[in-house]
């Protein structure tokens, strides 16, 4: 998968937010093992360091946890991956509303316009 990098937020932050994002969507399962340090630095063209503080951080947030020996793991806690659900779809939420907004709609012209998409076939 490609890696796209926006100018102005430090790289870590990003990927930590991609991998965030993998995890949410089960491209990484819980309890699967998360590719090597390099290979993710490999594929991001990023600095294996880089990597080391992104997966560093989202140990801290208990998202994926380290084996010593084998490499590092997604959490299998239901309750931490349910957070990260609500915290990203809260996030897209609140990015559309305002977007909506700027463009002049009222709040129950964004309520119709989500609700019409909801119930839309892809």
């Amino acid at each position: 998968m490609e890696w796209k990098f926006v100018d102005g937020i430090p790289i870590y932050s990003q990927i930590i937010n991609e991998l965030t994002v993998r995890i949410a969507r089960h491209d990484y399962s819980p309890g699967q093992k998360l590719p090597s340090v390099r290979d993710i630095a490999a594929e991001a063209c990023v600095n294996p360091n880089t990597v080391q503080r992104a997966l560093a951080e989202l140990e801290r947030n208990g998202l994926v946890r380290t084996e010593r020996t084998n490499g590092r793991f997604v959490t299998e806690d239901a309750r931490v991956l349910k957070e990260i659900y609500k915290s990203l779809s809260s996030a897209y939420v609140d990015e559309l509303v305002e977007k909506l907004r700027n463009i002049g709609m009222s709040d129950m012209e964004i309520i119709e316009a989500v609700t019409s998409c909801v119930g839309k076939e892809k």
